[in-house]
């Protein structure tokens, strides 16, 4: 079969080489999966760099998330049947970038009806953490104020739609026009243009000088410097990533003056350990998804040939919504 692999670390359009390489064949628990579309994901370009917390052997296929068919079942493989159309999120080091790969039968899930192959490849990740940082973690309420940063990106993108369909008034932060149309399209109440406009300012004349209760903020850097001085009386600041490449520092002493929390957020704990609730935030997920409350973005639909400048495009940050290769 075909497998883009990194045999040595470095940026994504540098380090891809398409393999062929041997079928793989499931193992006890496991499904044989054929890969109908993966979608990227910002975990993709920072192992292919030696940045993500995981560092398979050299060498690997990136690919942390996909959509395709159930075509065999390991030896104890029980809940699904050859045909059904799953959701599933490989790990590392056999990604989704291949035309079949390996997963464990008890973290796959039906992939909705009502979306395609392209969106539910595009689904769960970044939903799942949108619904974990907004209502486990944040506590998102109707009625309350949301910022979310990087709005028009993959995981922005969802926050914002989660965040409107919990009732709440969300402010989109992005960079560049062609961002902020997207954003407003996406439903975002206000969207700021940070290369535009000041944040602070901006985001303190829409709330009256309040600030905002929720910050969704998968960029850090001075992303999360600006949420510290918008955040209200009791806020919270959920912290998703780094996209920005910075890691900031915390002032502790500011959080106690103004009364605010920090709110770290790694979804792939749960999955380890509360699988439980995972499970049933799939079920909620699926449901939204059917209602049409939240429609995956996706910018763009790659032939597998181009899976290395779709993933550098997103490590640039020179995408729009999620990027995902389609397998023919």
């Amino acid at each position: 079969m075909r497998a883009w692999r990194v045999h040595e670390l470095g940026e994504p359009r540098d380090v891809l080489k398409l393999d062929e390489v041997p079928d793989p064949v499931a193992g006890p628990g496991q499904l044989l999966v054929k890969v109908r579309a993966t979608a990227l994901n910002f975990p993709d370009v920072l192992i292919c760099r030696g940045q993500y917390q995981v560092r398979p052997p050299l060498p690997f296929t990136p690919g942390v998330e996909l959509c395709g068919d159930v075509v065999a079942l390991g030896e104890g493989a029980s809940g699904w049947s050859v045909g059904d159309r799953v959701i599933a999120t490989p790990a590392p080091p056999h990604g989704g970038l291949a035309d079949y790969v390996t997963v464990n039968a008890n973290e796959v899930i039906p992939a909705p009806e009502s979306l395609d192959d392209a969106q539910a490849a595009s689904f769960h990740i970044a939903y799942q953490t949108g619904w974990f940082g907004l209502h486990r973690r944040a506590g998102l309420a109707e009625g309350e104020t949301l910022l979310v940063h990087a709005a028009a990106g993959g995981v922005g993108s969802a926050a914002v739609q989660l965040g409107k369909a919990a009732g709440a008034t969300v402010i989109g932060v992005v960079g560049g026009a062609r961002k902020a149309e997207v954003a407003k399209q996406l439903g975002a109440d206000l969207v700021i243009d940070r290369k535009q406009e000041d944040v602070i300012a901006t985001v303190k004349e829409f709330t009256g000088g309040r600030g905002v209760d929720v910050v969704y903020d998968p960029v850090g850097g001075e992303s999360f410097r600006a949420s510290t001085k918008v955040i209200a009386f009791e806020g919270r600041i959920v912290i998703v990533g780094f996209a920005s490449g910075e890691i900031p520092s915390a002032a502790m002493n500011h959080a106690l003056v103004k009364n605010y929390s920090l709110l770290g957020l790694h979804w792939g704990l749960y999955t380890h350990k509360d699988p439980a609730s995972v499970r049933q935030a799939s079920l909620e997920l699926a449901a939204l998804a059917e209602e049409g409350l939240v429609d995956p973005l996706v910018g763009e639909r790659l032939p597998l040939a181009e899976a290395p400048a779709g993933l550098q495009r997103l490590a640039d940050g020179d995408s729009v919504g999620r990027v995902v290769v389609t397998f023919d």
